[in-house]
Parts: structure tokens; C-alpha cells; sequence
């Protein structure tokens, strides 16, 4: 008789609270807590193993967390199944207030042994070097921001303002920072603020001129240069999409993907009582992002105008995928000045239901559902 029992892991940097569960017994049993270390979770589940007759299959499962693949990697490498458990989607077998690493154990061996979760997707070892790449030019962007933000409050503070255009870190803004005399020390700081700007915005670009390159990968290439017919896709947020989504098949309709980057609007309904609120935010918050800053492009512009970039970006591309591009952008343009300006929602509100629609139009184009 073969027994399954579902190891539930409760897993930290320095240490991981282990437990059993298996529907023989239908009890959380053998807690312990161990060193980090994937060896000691083997030895755990051979003194498991020897607490049963017959065969015995093991399923571990942990949730995401700050290990991120490293843990199933090395499960998996020794022929161990293991899920990684969206927190998310687990179901809370906790009633009370009290919260142990052991009780979080338990909550994953139970979701595990009823499939009650969403497991999340591994990526394989490129994808996974690629989104890392990405997710790190993308924080240098964050410094950049930040930096900008400190120059120009330090700017202010000593009774300074620019005169020119309304807008900031042109040529002609940078051009009067780098000419301002604050005297004494200041001018050093202003300086040193300077050169780490220039050193950030240079680095930038580098960085996204090795994304360029990346994502014209044979393994790529067509991907991104569907999504990038889409308005504001271009090739940082079409490579995002293709590497940490992976296989678009697996969410069987596009709002399964929709509610996946919590863009669905939350609800607390009973009876004939139907309440929505604001979107869940559930799943991948950094795609959730970038596809609201896509969708920021369609609330400007004129309906069915085609810029230079765009036109370059639909080139050689099939033209069914032109096509169904053009039809996502007229039809997202049109949804955004009507919300807006004919129904008067909120601008912010309106832009979050256009990304909520351009993920489904995304979705479509990822799956050749494009008729």
C-alpha cells in the first residue's frame, strides 16, 4: 500500500518548522524545527518514512517567500516533489489569533493534502536570470527617481527655482542646476548629487540596451515583438511579461490572467447584496505595475493616431497581429475618454480598468487567441 504523506514548511533564512499530514491519520504530527539547510529536510523525511508500513510518497510545499526558487531547486534536484503555495490563494485553517511557525506548517500540509492553493509557476533557470536582470535595472530606476527627488528638494531649500519650462530634467534644467552657485559647501553637494544623476541615467541606458539585446533571443523575439504592437509596450515590459509569465496557456480564459496580476476588482457579496470595491492586488504586483504604466499611454492622444515608435514596433509583424493590436488600442483609447469624459470617473480609476483590459487583449495575443 503506497501512503502519501504532504510535508508542510514553514521556511525562513536561518531555520524551517516542519510537520506531516497524511489522510491515514488525519492529524498534523512529527513537528520539528531544523537549521536551514535542504540535507536535514532529506534526513526529516527518511525518519518519516520509517514511521510507515509499506511504500511511502512524500509531497513537501512551502510558501513563496524570501527563498524564492532556491529551496524547490534543490528539493527537486534530489527527486523530491515540492510546491511552491501562493499565500494568497491558502486556505486559513487558523480560527484564532494565535500564529507559530508550527501552526503555519500545519496550514501548508493541510493545503497541500486538499489542494486547497494555487501553486505558484517556476521559471525555468533563463527566465528566471532574465527577471532578475530586469527587476534590477528596474531598482536602479527607483534610485534614479529618488536621487532626482533629493536634488530637487535640496534646490529648493537653499531659494532656488527654475524659470524655464514647466518641465524638469530637460537639457535646459540640467543645464541650470549644473550652472547654480550655492556657495560654500552646497556647491559641493549639489556637485556630488550631479554626478551620481549622470551616473544613473547613463547606467540606465546601458541596462536597457542589454535588454534590448536579450529579448532579440531567438526564444523571445517573436513574443516581444507581438506584445510590443500593443501601445505603451515596449521591450522592458513585453521581456517582464514572456519571463515571469511563462506559458500564458496555463490560465485557461483572460480574466483567470486578469485576477492573476490583481487587476479584478475585489467583492463582498451575499444574496441580492452584490458590493465591489478596488482591485485586489493579488498576485505578481510588479507586472500589476508595469501594465498600469502601459495603460497610462491611453489617456492621451488622438483615437487611431499611430506614433513613429509604434509604427516601428508593428513592422514585420503579421498582419493579423497588426491587426488585432490596432483594434485593442482604438478600443482602450475610446473606453478611457468615455469613462472620463462622458461618465466622469476617476482618471486613476479609468486607467486601472483599461489595464485591466489590455492584460485580457495581452493575454489573447500570448495565446493566438487573436480571431
Amino acid at each position: 500500500m503506497n501512503t502519501i504523506v504532504y510535508i508542510g514548511m514553514d521556511v525562513h533564512k536561518e531555520s524551517h518548522t516542519l510537520c506531516c499530514y497524511s489522510y491515514e491519520t488525519d492529524k498534523v504530527e512529527y513537528k520539528q524545527t531544523i537549521p536551514a539547510d535542504c540535507k536535514l529536510i532529506l534526513k526529516y523525511m527518511e525518519r518519516v518514512r520509517e514511521r510507515y508500513e509499506g511504500e511511502v510518497s512524500f509531497v513537501c510545499g512551502y510558501e513563496a517567500g524570501c527563498l524564492g526558487y532556491s529551496l524547490y531547486h534543490q528539493l527537486v534536484d534530489h527527486e523530491v516533489d515540492c510546491k511552491i503555495l501562493a499565500p494568497t490563494t491558502m486556505a486559513i485553517t487558523n480560527t484564532n489569533s494565535i500564529k507559530t511557525d508550527r501552526r503555519d506548517a500545519a496550514n501548508i500540509a493541510r493545503c497541500l493534502a486538499f489542494h486547497t492553493y494555487s501553486e505558484v509557476y517556476v521559471p525555468d533557470e533563463e527566465d528566471n536570470s532574465i527577471k532578475e536582470y530586469i527587476r534590477m535595472r528596474d531598482d536602479q530606476k527607483k534610485m534614479l527617481k529618488s536621487i532626482k527627488q533629493r536634488i530637487l528638494a535640496f534646490v529648493l531649500r537653499n531659494g532656488k527655482k527654475f524659470e524655464g519650462t514647466k518641465s524638469y530634467w530637460t537639457i535646459a534644467h540640467v543645464k541650470w542646476l549644473n550652472s547654480l552657485e550655492l556657495g560654500g559647501v552646497n556647491d559641493e553637494t549639489l556637485k556630488e548629487y550631479l554626478i551620481t544623476y549622470e551616473y544613473l541615467v547613463e547606467k540606465i541606458e546601458r541596462l536597457d540596451k542589454r535588454i534590448e539585446e536579450l529579448a532579440s533571443g531567438e526564444k523571445y523575439t517573436e513574443k516581444v515583438k507581438n506584445l510590443g504592437c500593443f501601445l505603451g509596450v515596449k521591450t522592458h515590459t513585453a521581456l517582464s511579461m514572456v519571463v515571469e509569465i511563462g506559458d500564458f496557456n496555463r490560465f485557461v480564459k483572460a480574466q483567470k490572467f486578469a485576477g492573476f496580476l490583481g487587476l479584478v476588482p475585489s467583492e463582498n457579496s451575499s444574496g441580492d447584496n452584490i458590493n465591489r470595491y478596488s482591485i485586489t492586488k493579488a498576485g505578481n504586483s510588479h507586472l500589476r505595475r508595469l501594465i498600469v504604466e502601459a495603460a497610462q499611454s491611453y489617456t492621451r492622444g488622438a483615437i487611431g493616431h499611430k506614433s513613429k515608435a509604434l509604427k516601428s514596433r508593428q513592422k514585420d509583424c503579421a498582419p493579423e497581429v497588426i491587426a488585432y493590436a490596432d483594434k485593442a488600442n482604438e478600443r482602450l483609447k475610446r473606453k478611457f475618454y468615455r469613462m472620463t469624459l462622458h461618465n466622469g470617473i476617476n482618471r486613476n480609476v479609468a486607467t486601472t480598468a483599461v489595464a485591466r483590459e489590455l492584460a485580457c487583449f495581452m493575454w489573447g495575443m500570448a495565446t493566438g487567441n487573436i480571431a
